[in-house]
């Protein structure tokens, strides 16, 4: 949650993401810290490099948890929780990263450690996540792939 609520205030946002204000706020972020506009030396020419970055990793973070994300990708999203049993999952902090055996890699937020536990603890794993984590928490589809050992 602090990753999305850091990437929001540094766009803009307020509370929905629309894709349209998204890119402008990107836009002319990038126009004011690309680092080609500060000349070799300059103190700031290092944190232009910094924050271009973060500009980009960020507008990439928003970008897949946007509205009109989402709803292109539910098909694949439903069909994944729905007929994909979990393969893995990682709890860190408020984050809990889910790999499916299809592959995918879903990212869900704001789960606590209370919430992780009752699912490590749930007698069916899969049935607990279907009724408890996917329909409450924001996700996102992680860039990471699932290797089969």
């Amino acid at each position: 949650m602090k990753r999305i609520n850091e990437y929001k205030k540094l766009f803009g946002v307020d509370k929905d993401i629309e894709l349209k204000s998204l890119k402008k706020s990107y836009r002319n972020l990038v126009k004011e810290w690309h680092p080609d506009k500060f000349q070799n030396g300059d103190a700031l020419q290092e944190e232009a490099e910094l924050q271009s970055r973060k500009i980009i990793d960020g507008y990439h973070f928003l970008v897949s948890m946007a509205p009109e994300t989402k709803e292109k990708n539910l098909s694949e999203y439903t069909e994944t929780i729905t007929n994909s049993p979990i393969a893995d999952y990682q709890h860190k902090g408020l984050l809990l990263e889910i790999t499916f055996l299809d592959g995918t890699t879903y990212e869900f937020f704001g789960i606590t450690k209370q919430i992780y536990h009752k699912m490590i603890n749930a007698g069916n794993l899969n049935r607990f996540a279907k009724r408890t984590i996917y329909p409450k928490y924001t996700y996102r589809k992680s860039k990471r792939i699932h290797e089969e050992a």
